[in-house]
């Protein structure tokens, strides 16, 4: 990997990867929709809209390697869902069969199964139930990655993200979260593993209180080095009371529970 492509570079786990992925390529190329930290050494940095065919074939031009984290991120209006994560991601992938490029790491998410309940401890080979639009066009987009891995030679790993950040903040991140530098390792190996074709993993940390069987990224050499345990006794005590039951009972959590509602605009 010579040069790595990061879309989604203005989210937080794109500006967290660009700290920590640093040096580790040659040259990491930035890009998102919004304006970015102008470019250090190894970097370069493009501004780009992922539903434009045009734009996204220029960002993944002589990229070896992608980490694609751009789209909404969470759930929204089917049209903004659609055009974000659904062209968009095709649009990547599309640009990356016609450039040559050799690897791609997606950010999907557990959102994708989040209709398990959380009694159910799943692996990566459960069907998709997903809890809301934006788990569809997950789930729609480890679809896309099976077909361009199959059809076109393409590795893909997706990773199914629980909920990334420095620490878990309530009860349900106790199950699901992943640190930093736990992703980091993974997405290393969606990179660098020789021998990947398709795979789908968890992206969580070595949390004692996991919903996931993540034996398919050990699998991969996956040694996740964090445990949200430590943080529990403080998580539990700060946890209002008062839970939704449906939120309670499946894995999602409020995504299963609510139904999206657009803000009204200010009269």
């Amino acid at each position: 990997m010579k040069r790595v492509l990061i879309t989604g570079a203005g989210g937080g786990i794109g500006r967290s990867l660009r700290e920590t992925m640093r040096g580790v390529y040659p040259i990491l190329r930035l890009s998102d929709r919004v304006a970015l930290a102008p470019a250090r050494d190894g970097e370069e940095v493009d501004q780009a809209e992922l539903s434009d065919m045009a734009a996204v074939e220029r960002i993944v031009a002589d990229v070896d390697g992608i980490v694609h984290l751009g789209g909404v991120s969470g759930e929204n209006d089917w049209p903004v869902i659609l055009e974000a994560n659904i062209i968009g991601l095709y649009n990547v992938f599309e640009a990356a069969r016609r450039a040559g490029v050799r690897r791609i790491v997606f950010a999907t998410s557990n959102h994708a199964v989040g209709f398990y309940p959380r009694d159910h401890k799943i692996d990566h080979k459960v069907v998709p139930r997903p809890d809301s639009r934006y788990g569809v066009s997950k789930a729609f987009g480890e679809a896309i990655a099976s077909l361009y891995s199959d059809k076109h030679g393409i590795g893909v790993l997706c990773t199914r993200i629980g909920n990334f950040g420095e620490k878990p903040i309530d009860k349900r991140r106790l199950s699901i979260w992943i640190s930093p530098r736990d992703y980091t390792q993974l997405v290393r190996i969606g990179l660098e593993h020789p021998d990947l074709r398709y795979e789908v993993v968890y992206g969580v940390s070595n949390n004692r209180r996991s919903w996931y069987d993540n034996s398919n990224a050990e699998r991969l050499g996956y040694r996740p080095q964090d445990d949200s345990e430590p943080y529990a006794e403080t998580v539990l005590a700060a946890e209002p009371g008062g839970a939704d039951p449906i939120a309670e009972r499946y894995q999602g959590g409020t995504f299963c529970a609510a139904e999206y509602t657009a803000p009204r605009p200010r009269p």
